[in-house]
């Protein structure tokens, strides 16, 4: 061989030997990942990741659709579980090429169906539980969810989001409130989408529309709004509070004012950070212990058609195969891992993609159950989930303590640092207000913090602070219906008037409802709304109230408009003007409770307080109706506080027990008429004897430098 034929081979070999080897794509590219659930933009490789949990699932295919046929699948992957499964999840990558012109996605999902436990049918076209935005096709029809036989047109579909979508949230910081958190429920679309509201006709009734009553909001003084349910429900279930959740990751978009689906969420951002430019929080009223999908006769749009049994519980009752603990139809598992981590990271997501500062917990007892429905009274494990998570740690957590089957509330519910809606609260102020015997004790307890449910000894130090109280919720009367219907008025409902409940212990003050009602009966029933009122904001933990209670509004005796999405569900700002003596009373007490934050601590007032009656001493007996107390404020830098609160239906004669009249101003007293019965200057006191009205409450302040 010649020099130079040796010369060619090896130049052709050395160029065969440094030429790179084709880049092989790696598992996940090829195969999908099984984390994060749901559909995730892969940047770098231009792709997007698709991952579903369905544990029984024989067979699961991807549908892709685009804009132009909502019936038919632009692209349908059928996932092979060898590649495309792993554990419980299956899986698969996408690239954006091969997606074209699709822009909403679902699955279809077969496996073997066995009475109670699975829900099986290829022919429906289901929901990713993970979905970001959910878009309802024009077909839409719940009907055909509820039955055998395809939806295909006809079903909700996820929505494949501009993966390049930003938000700037710069420059604006969360708030955290503390001794001045005054917690203010409202319903996005019930608060301004009466025409009276005052709020943009195109923005009536949605996220948009919120944000121009903020100055409103500002005035009252409320620093947290709770919104009622704003997780993505059905539209056609006639579910008007939304406590029916379709999905846990997508805002309602019957909320936005914008049609364009894509734009939703961002219209939900810009409220939420223009709450926090106003140094207001945002606390979402959270529904995770059910679904809309009701029991076995219900709809089938996401978690009966991916797996019935891995996602809620079973009964072994075989008529009724769904263990109902939430009143609706069917429970979610938190006994199965998957569920407790959907809740977690739907949690995360609002926290860090939303900027939410808080959530409360619909029915929250339910996640103390086990798999079989059992009571968990020791470390459930979500709560112990949610507490090691990072994310979470700086999160308001509220629970609603029962179910409808438990009630948890203080010591029972397991979780130790969570706030608690305190219905003793409610109850016991609303029995002692109305002139109920034997309550005087209990009331004492409820005005001091409830510390026989939230107990700060050595083994359970809990705080004043985690007893939310409150006289209203949307769930029953609203405070001046409270004040006027002895029993329930639910008949628009539909139910024969059996829905909502009978334990009220409302009082109408002489006359049922509103017509011809006397002048006499009128004035009693705003002296009334005052002494809840104030009784509220004089208490220690947290105080909480409904919209629309500090203008009066009503909902004509209704106590339970779960599906009034009208005048009777909708608040009547015209009531604003009429009541404005109210509003002011109102917006004076949450002022007042700021500006002493003595009232408001981390800690019972213990030796801070000391209690009275029209003398010396506090009458306990079942027939008083009466009480005093003096809570000392120098501990916390605060003037002293004295309040006589007289719920007998004669006037009493209130001896202040402590300092001379010279030393006292008076606040409040709830019996005189607007202006007088708030001075915000304080009126001086010209003796020690003070004459209480029937049914009313006197306030008192004495500078801190005078008690020195």
């Amino acid at each position: 061989m010649n020099g130079s034929n040796v010369q060619a081979n090896f130049a052709a070999t050395a160029r065969s030997v440094a030429a790179p080897p084709a880049r092989r794509p790696t598992w996940e590219q090829a195969e999908g990942s099984p984390l994060p659930l749901g559909v995730n933009w892969i940047e770098e490789e231009q792709a997007f990741n698709f991952a579903v949990h369905s544990e029984h699932a024989e067979s699961v295919t991807l549908l892709l659709y685009s804009p132009a046929d909502l019936v038919n699948p632009l692209l349908r992957l059928q996932l092979d579980f060898l590649h495309n499964k792993s554990g419980r999840i299956w899986h698969c990558r996408v690239p954006v090429t091969k997606i074209a012109e699709a822009r909403y996605y679902a699955y279809s999902v077969s496996g073997e169906s066995i009475p109670q436990l699975h829900s099986f049918d290829p022919q429906k076209v289901l929901l990713d539980p993970y979905a970001k935005c959910i878009f309802f096709p024009p077909g839409f029809d719940r009907n055909l969810a509820m039955r055998e036989g395809s939806n295909a047109g006809s079903a909700p579909l996820g929505v494949l989001f501009d993966h390049r979508e930003t938000f700037d949230w710069s420059g604006v910081r969360s708030p955290y409130h503390e001794s001045d958190a005054v917690i203010y429920e409202l319903h996005v679309k019930g608060f301004t989408k009466n025409a009276n509201s005052g709020v943009d006709p195109s923005r009536a009734g949605t996220y948009a529309g919120l944000v121009e009553k903020i100055p409103y909001l500002k005035e009252l003084g409320v620093t947290v709004v709770e919104l009622m349910p704003v997780f993505q429900r059905d539209p056609q279930e006639g579910d008007y509070w939304g406590y029916m959740p379709l999905n846990f990751f997508a805002p309602h978009g019957q909320f936005a004012s914008t049609h364009r689906v894509e734009e939703q969420r961002l219209e939900f951002k810009n409220m939420v950070k223009a709450f926090h430019q106003a140094d207001i929080g945002v606390v979402l009223d959270v529904v995770y212990n059910h679904t809309c999908e009701g029991d076995y006769k219900g709809p089938i749009y996401s978690f009966k058609g991916l797996d019935s049994a891995g996602y809620y519980m079973m009964s072994s009752d075989p008529a009724n195969p769904y263990a109902n603990y939430s009143g609706t139809g069917n429970t979610l598992n938190f006994g199965q891992a998957q569920v407790r981590k959907m809740v977690i990271d739907s949690l995360r997501y609002w926290k860090r993609g939303m900027h939410i500062d808080g959530f409360r917990f619909d029915l929250a007892s339910v996640f103390s159950r086990n798999a079989d429905g059992s009571l968990n009274w020791g470390e459930a494990p979500i709560f112990s989930e949610i507490a090691a998570d990072p994310e979470l740690g700086r999160v308001r957590l509220i629970a609603e303590p029962w179910d409808t089957a438990a009630y948890q509330l203080g010591r029972g519910f397991p979780g130790l640092t969570w706030f608690q809606w305190n219905g003793r609260f409610r109850d016991d102020v609303r029995r002692f207000v109305k002139g109920d015997a034997a309550m005087v004790p209990e009331v004492m307890r409820r005005i001091y913090g409830s510390d026989d449910l939230f107990p700060d000894n050595r083994a359970d130090a809990y705080h004043a602070y985690q007893s939310v109280n409150y006289v209203t919720s949307h769930d029953g009367f609203t405070l001046y219906d409270l004040v006027s219907y002895d029993r329930k008025h639910n008949w628009q409902n539909g139910n024969s008037n059996q829905d909502g409940t009978d334990a009220n212990f409302s009082w109408n003050c002489g006359q049922e409802g509103d017509e011809a009602v006397t002048p006499e009966v009128l004035a009693l029933r705003r002296k009334q709304v005052k002494n809840f009122c104030c009784l509220l904001f004089l208490s220690n933990g947290t105080p909480m109230f409904r919209a629309g209670d500090e203008f009066l509004n009503t909902q004509f005796g209704n106590n339970n408009p779960y599906n009034q999405d009208n005048e009777i569900g909708w608040l009547d700002w015209s009531q604003l003007q009429a009541n404005r003596d109210i509003f002011r009373f109102f917006k004076n007490m949450i002022a007042f409770r700021k500006t002493h934050p003595s009232l408001s601590r981390s800690r019972f007032w213990r030796e801070d307080i000391s209690w009275y009656g029209v003398g010396p001493t506090v009458d306990l007996s079942s027939h008083s109706h009466s009480l005093a107390f003096c809570l000392h404020g120098a501990s916390q830098g605060d003037d002293d506080i004295y309040a006589m609160i007289n719920a007998y239906w004669e006037e009493l004669e209130f001896n202040v027990q402590e300092g001379t009249p010279q030393e006292w101003k008076r606040i409040v007293d709830t019996a005189l008429p607007s202006p007088d019965d708030f001075s915000d200057d304080g009126i001086p006191l010209e003796q020690t004897k003070y004459r209480v009205a029937p049914r009313s409450i006197v306030v008192l302040c004495r500078p801190q430098a005078e008690t020195q």
